[in-house]
């Protein structure tokens, strides 16, 4: 795991629409409180996104349906995993890396918004070339990112960000 292209775009312009929410908000409040708020200002920003979106689990050659959810994709390339709990440990951050490899998609946030600082419950992965096995059996690459200029503003807070997850 890296976090090799902590400026990415697509990640400063989420984060910068969590921190809108956390603005707006503050910490204390349900999980899908944040949710639905998060997915109105993503909407807002001009960003497709699908949330609660159904994942299986490939076992023994067949998928199962173990009612898995990812709370956010955005744009088909970033899994958003939201929380509101006192702090992040390590099982929050595995269940991030394991959404990312069932999905197949390569960079995820785990956004914990019952923090004082919204940067400071903000966690980015980035994992190298990934497959994904759908229903069918048949191998995907995972998107790659491909977008321009996100909030200016927020490169200082990405910059942080950076450092503080690098592993």
């Amino acid at each position: 795991m890296t976090d090799a292209g902590a400026d990415d775009p697509l990640s400063r312009r989420v984060i910068g629409c969590a921190i809108e929410v956390h603005r707006a908000l503050g910490p204390g409040l349900l999980e899908s409180a944040y949710e639905a708020c998060f997915a109105a200002e993503l909407s807002h920003a001009g960003l497709v996104y699908r949330r609660q979106v159904p994942i299986s689990i490939e076992y023994r050659g067949e998928a199962v349906d173990a009612g898995y959810f990812l709370d956010l994709v955005v744009e088909d390339a970033l899994v958003v995993e939201l929380k509101s709990v006192e702090r992040v440990v390590p099982i929050h951050v595995a269940q991030l890396h394991t959404y990312l490899r069932l999905s197949g998609i390569r960079t995820g946030l785990l956004i914990n918004f019952n923090v004082t600082k919204l940067i400071d419950g903000v966690t980015r992965r980035v994992v190298g070339s990934l497959t994904r096995i759908d229903s069918t059996q048949r191998a995907t690459r995972g998107p790659q990112s491909r977008y321009g200029c996100g909030n200016h503003w927020l490169r200082g807070a990405v910059q942080i960000l950076s450092s503080r997850t690098r592993m």
